[in-house]
């Protein structure tokens, strides 16, 4: 078994161990939070350190580290402490699950987040520190770039592409051949059939609630 380190002690952290404990050659030795939000010396049965002294007790040369953080500020937080992890001498473990559906010619990045149930084509590129939630399509030929959040359920059609440091939400339909820029947010449910650029923001409106009670629908 392999040891790693997760940053983070939130809900993703509490999934990543799960995770790497029950379906990869990792095992997980302790976690490791910023000090100013360093609130417990233990989580899920181990240590909490603080990053500014985690080379000191989990030292690069022994142990590689996993960054459990969410799409927070576009994925800058995760993007941000990923980059120091390597200044400070660490390489990155990734979690692919062994329900997901890749294809000889695959190629991990580091830090990702692959979950179960996700199918990725032949010649679709995934970059590094990507999650991909559970349940999604990436088609063939597509390109997922670094630093990218994909909820679940989403299909990303062939020859796309997913830009840098993008969120797209739960249910998402990106067309074939379709670019998104870098650092967009796509909504959940949102249908998207033509490009867009840097910074863009699609966000469908949400289904309206009816006027009536539902005691007083009939044929229901």
């Amino acid at each position: 078994m392999k040891p790693i380190v997760i940053f983070g002690d939130g809900d993703i952290a509490e999934l990543a161990d799960f995770y790497f404990t029950h379906d990869s050659p990792y095992e997980v030795a302790a976690f490791t939070v910023d000090e100013a939000y360093l609130k417990r010396h233990e989580f899920r049965g181990r240590p909490v350190v603080p990053f500014e002294r985690v080379t000191e007790t989990h030292p690069p040369d022994h142990y590689q580290l996993f960054i459990a953080i969410s799409y927070a500020r576009l994925n800058e937080v995760r993007a941000d402490r990923v980059a120091l992890a390597k200044e400070r001498g660490y390489s990155l473990a990734s979690y692919l699950s062994s329900r997901a559906t890749v294809f000889p010619g695959f190629e991990l990045g580091e830090n990702c987040f692959i979950l179960e149930d996700n199918t990725i084509q032949p010649f679709a590129k995934i970059g590094s520190n990507v999650t991909l939630w559970s349940g999604n399509h990436i088609g063939h030929h597509s390109v997922i770039e670094n630093d990218v959040f994909i909820a679940s359920h989403v299909v990303v059609s062939g020859g796309a592409k997913v830009g840098h440091g993008s969120f797209v939400g739960v249910n998402v339909t990106i067309r074939d051949h379709v670019t998104i820029g870098e650092r967009c947010v796509l909504g959940a449910g949102a249908l998207v059939l033509a490009d867009q650029p840097d910074l863009s923001v699609v966000a469908p409106r949400a289904t309206e609630r009816a006027k009536i009670p539902s005691h007083r629908l009939r044929g229901i």
